[in-house]
């Protein structure tokens, strides 16, 4: 590693906060909605990550907005009961906050689900950007995501990691130019990110504490 680290982008959903059964329930309650029985759990969990309008695209180009529409309408209803911190998130990032690392948030969400979630899981006051699907005009894997929260921040793309746990999340990292590390409690799982060659694989949150040179508490 070059320049030392001085800066934290993260996923959001799936990454810092469980919300794998929320999605998986929000895409099953949609698409049941027009294909009864149709789709498993197992069949849904290629549509976590990239935006919903791209999902919904592959499936039905005609209804997709209306899809988006249900789906959000669920989710934003189940959105509390649903959703947690993964383990050791909210400890890592405050100690990485008083270490003076810059922290961003990097989400294809809309900004108004991405703020209740940071709400919920009291994760809100450590990030000083957060990049959403409002913000841009393409998302991960494209690079502008990544690259408007570096400006935000004041830093250049050899002293961040993006951390996630989808391939768009490496992917953007890549094109971006910043060091990239995927998490093994990825819903798709760890040989999954792995293919797409991360610089770092996380078993745990505090595990970026050891990458970044700080002591872990």
């Amino acid at each position: 590693m070059g320049k030392p680290i001085t800066t934290l982008l993260f996923d959001l959903d799936g990454t810092l906060i469980d919300t794998n059964e929320l999605i998986v329930q929000s895409f099953l309650h949609t698409l049941n909605h027009y294909y009864s029985g149709r789709y498993s759990r197992e069949d849904v969990l290629i549509f976590n990550g990239p935006p919903l309008i791209d999902s919904f695209s592959s499936i039905d180009p005609e209804r997709a907005e209306e899809m988006v529409a249900i789906y959000r309408a669920y989710n934003v209803q189940q959105h509390d009961s649903l959703v947690k911190e993964f383990p050791g998130v909210f400890d890592t990032i405050k100690m990485l906050k008083e270490h003076r690392f810059k922290l961003g948030i990097v989400s294809t969400k809309m900004k108004d689900t991405v703020m209740k979630g940071l709400k919920l899981t009291r994760l809100n006051p450590f990030f000083d950007a957060v990049i959403t699907l409002d913000d841009v005009k393409r998302a991960k894997p494209d690079p502008e995501p990544v690259e408007k929260a570096l400006h935000l921040l004041g830093s250049a793309p050899e002293e961040a990691i993006m951390i996630g746990d989808n391939y768009h999340d490496i992917q953007a990292a890549k094109n971006a130019g910043t060091y990239s590390a995927g998490v093994s409690w990825s819903a798709k799982g760890r040989a999954f990110l792995e293919k797409y060659k991360p610089d770092f694989m996380l078993d745990h949150m505090s595990d970026l504490a050891k990458i970044v040179g700080v002591k872990a508490r």
